[in-house]
């Protein structure tokens, strides 16, 4: 048997269970995918050294930055960002060599391309986590100029308060690339000026549980285009697949 999992803290409701779950059953393979709530990432090299049938992991919050000291290589993407979000587990001798990836990029670019307008120049990355990162990444791939908000300002980034109708009037792309407003705390949202957002606005929440969150109510009620991050999650999902079962390296 073949064993697959997601680690971070909180679980809860996961996406990649369900997914490969579903797609183990449809497809006869003789897996299965696992949430595994870790404590602390220095739980990390004991999970993988009692599961010798370990072929890949998925890495959520908070750990997208921290396993990364637990791998023994890194690709130059993820590298690049300073997270992971993919570990293919390759086993020697008994031995496991683990792998990092990140499949954020990817999968959010091919999510937001779809919905930008030529007066879509500039964003605001709400957060500076692991996923931020990548986010950022991707837009500047896409020709955005981008900034960071954050609850702490500091160089190169603002905070919540820096928010005029000048600057939210500049960056008419926002990404909340926090986690606030995930199930089950679905009434929490990133303290931006909601009122300052027109109809030129694009916003895109990588919340997708559930489908439609406080902050893209927010913005939907000012006439901001909006999208969740659900099937930048089927995106990621099955570049997760190939990197498991088609990369050799």
């Amino acid at each position: 048997m073949e064993r697959y999992g997601i680690i971070g803290n909180p679980l809860g409701h996961s996406f990649s269970r369900n997914y490969f779950t579903e797609f183990f059953q449809r497809t006869g393979r003789d897996a299965v995918y696992e949430p595994y709530v870790l404590e602390s990432i220095e739980e990390f090299p004991a999970l993988i050294a009692t599961h010798p049938d370990f072929v890949g992991l998925n890495v959520t919050i908070p750990y997208k930055q921290a396993v990364m000291r637990h791998l023994d290589a890194i690709e130059p993407d993820a590298a690049a960002i300073g997270a992971v979000n993919v570990v293919k587990v390759s086993w020697h001798a008994g031995h496991p060599f683990l792998t990092g990836y990140n499949t954020d990029i990817l999968g959010f670019t091919r999510s937001i391309r779809p919905l930008l307008k030529p007066h879509h120049t500039s964003a605001l990355i709400l957060g500076t986590g692991g996923a931020s990162k990548a986010v950022d990444q991707g837009l500047h791939q896409l020709g955005i100029e981008t900034m960071f908000v954050s609850r702490t300002r500091r160089e190169g980034v603002l905070c919540y308060e820096d928010l005029t109708p000048e600057v939210m009037a500049r960056y008419n792309v926002v990404v909340n690339a926090t986690p606030l407003g995930t199930f089950p705390d679905t009434e929490r949202c990133p303290d931006i000026p909601y009122p300052f957002l027109t109809t030129k606005h694009l916003c895109f929440d990588l919340v997708y549980n559930p489908d439609k969150s406080l902050f893209l109510r927010k913005a939907e009620e000012q006439g901001a285009s909006i999208k969740n991050g659900l099937e930048m999650l089927y995106i990621q999902a099955d570049e997760a697949w190939k990197i498991w079962t088609e990369n050799k390296k």
